[in-house]
């Protein structure tokens, strides 16, 4: 591919002017949740200063930490970035669409679970301990998912490429079919359950009996926390991109040639984050935390779902 002074700067925006964005989705979301509940809450912006006091402090590690505790937070944070740098979110006419596979991003998601889950047990308290091991059980349903939805899509768009997958679902015209719409639950399901929100976590409690995510974390501190918390805001904001990039797509641009179109697709990109945003906001407020035992259940059905959609799409396909 051409490289061009257009293509660089809009991979230079994904990579480092979109990510900006996350904390400002995390701030619209909690704004939401306390105008529903009657409260006026703090600032959309209140995430940015949060970020800011904790890389200002200093970090207090564990006492029996070893590396994996002090290295996890950049562990987590450079993969995620590079993740999200590689996702298609307003152009799908990247530098770096080659290495954007389908499958690669999974399991490069699944190494920086892989690497909480470990930091939560390094340092070796009933919380981190407890923390992981409902990490890795809702890995056990939520990663096969997200490869359900892999599966469905590549066999519609014949690759697994994210950047060649959006330009078809632009192009080609819309074809209602049932395995799209359990395609559809099943991501939803994967992104709630991959975000700790709610039903299955709550992100803004720290409740011994329930708590996942937090659980793991209680022991960061200054810039290390600053980390694992930008990567969780990044992750939500990567889930409801691939969301977009998936069944969402128009607006996205293939040619970079205009900087003006590029411009205006990147406007509809964050409305699209901020509809998302105000959807999970209002889905977070009307439902109630579930029971961790049912988590396997509701991630179960989001399982069979996937595995229903590809082979509904399999056996469609035989026939024709």
């Amino acid at each position: 591919m051409e490289i061009t002074f257009n293509n660089a700067l809009i991979q230079t925006t994904q990579m480092f002017v979109v990510p900006l964005l996350a904390p400002l989705l995390c701030g619209i979301i909690r704004k939401i949740k306390a105008r529903l509940l009657r409260r006026r809450g703090a600032s959309v912006l209140q995430p940015y200063r949060d970020l800011w006091k904790l890389l200002c402090k200093d970090v207090v590690p564990a006492p029996n930490a070893s590396w994996i505790y002090r290295s996890a937070p950049y562990i987590i944070f450079s993969t995620t970035w590079v993740v999200f740098c590689l996702v298609p979110t307003f152009s799908t006419h990247l530098l770096l669409n080659g290495a954007a596979d389908f499958i690669a991003l999974v399991g490069l998601l699944a190494s920086a679970r892989f690497a909480l889950a470990l930091a939560g047990m390094d340092i070796g308290t009933s919380f981190g301990g407890i923390g992981s091991s409902r990490e890795v059980m809702i890995s056990t349903f939520a990663e096969p998912a997200t490869l359900m939805v892999v599966f469905t899509v590549a066999m519609i768009a014949h690759t697994t490429q994210l950047s060649l997958i959006a330009d078809f679902f632009i192009h080609e015209p819309l074809i209602l079919r049932i395995s799209t719409a359990l395609t559809l639950t099943t991501l939803i399901t994967v992104l709630i359950a991959e975000n700790g929100r709610v039903p299955v976590d709550n992100p803004a409690t720290h409740l011994e009996l329930t708590m996942v995510h937090e659980a793991m974390i209680l022991e960061y501190s200054g810039r290390h926390l600053a980390l694992i918390e930008l990567a969780a805001m990044l992750k939500l904001m990567l889930y409801m991109s691939i969301f977009a990039c998936l069944f969402l797509p128009f607006g996205m641009i293939s040619d970079t040639s205009h900087l003006s179109s590029a411009c205006v697709a990147l406007l509809i990109y964050c409305l699209k984050m901020a509809v998302g945003g105000l959807m999970l906001g209002v889905a977070e407020t009307s439902v109630a935390k579930m029971r961790v035992f049912r988590v396997s259940e509701f991630l179960g059905i989001g399982l069979m779902l996937g595995l229903l959609a590809v082979l509904l799409l399999f056996a469609s396909e035989g026939i024709k």
